[in-house]
């Protein structure tokens, strides 16, 4: 979690991978990153990503995978400069009747 001056401004939260994921070793998966709209751009999410791949590699893993909305081109390019690759792997959630799509990116820790 990242504090600031009014309180939590973002977090991560991460844990094993719940899919497979091509490549060796063991993975695990960045579930959610949030940092506070009014925020983004000051470096809170790198600081958040870095301290997660910290840690899962001191957990064991050898590889981080996530899932990106496709229409959420800001998020793309950020997990990019981060090293993430999309691996070709999508899938479709309902939420309300509206079908949204993922893209699963990942990236050696």
């Amino acid at each position: 979690m990242a504090l600031g001056d009014r309180g939590p401004v973002g977090w991560v939260c991460f844990g094993p991978c719940r899919s497979e994921i091509p490549g060796p070793g063991q993975a695990g998966e960045v579930y959610a990153l949030y940092v506070s709209p009014d925020l983004i751009g000051q470096g809170i999410g790198r600081i958040l990503l870095g301290e997660a791949h910290s840690q899962m590699k001191g957990q064991g893993f050898e590889a981080s995978a996530l899932w990106v909305l496709c229409d959420n081109q800001r998020a793309q390019r950020f997990y990019e400069r981060a090293g993430y690759q999309a691996d070709g792997a999508a899938q479709d959630d309902v939420y309300d009747g509206i079908t949204l799509t993922e893209l699963r990116y990942q990236r050696v820790l």
